[in-house]
């Protein structure tokens, strides 16, 4: 980090809520297995690389020396937000939306699922 001009404690900043939110958001995931992990894991991911997003551009400027173009950091500005909203909104997507309903219901009113009958487990 240092050679891209960033302290390392801004890194670990900027770079230490997304891990752990990814890291924390995961292990949820495999312990409590969801009806769309897909998006999910997705919107983890995403988020992860909206914050990496600066750190990725900084580096890309440093080899391709193209640090003094100002509309390059304008679209960089415009684009970290956006990437960070597209995270939430799959994760949005998915828990608003759950697998089941996408189907719709069949002639009977009751859809695809199978008919549970109450069982006396004691």
């Amino acid at each position: 980090m240092e050679a891209l001009g960033v302290p390392w404690f801004v890194a670990v900043r900027l770079l230490g809520p997304p891990l752990f939110l990814f890291a924390a958001g995961g292990a949820l995931l495999l312990w409590r297995r969801p009806a769309r992990p897909g998006p999910i894991w997705a919107a983890l991911a995403v988020n992860l690389l909206a914050a990496a997003l600066p750190f990725l551009w900084l580096g890309a400027q440093v080899l391709t020396d193209q640090a003094e173009r100002t509309v390059y950091g304008l679209v960089m500005t415009l684009l970290q937000p956006s990437v960070a909203l597209a995270a939430w909104g799959l994760l949005l997507w998915a828990a608003v939306f759950p697998a089941g309903a996408a189907r719709g219901a069949g002639a009977d009113g009751k859809g695809d699922r199978a008919e549970r009958e109450p069982q006396n487990v004691g």
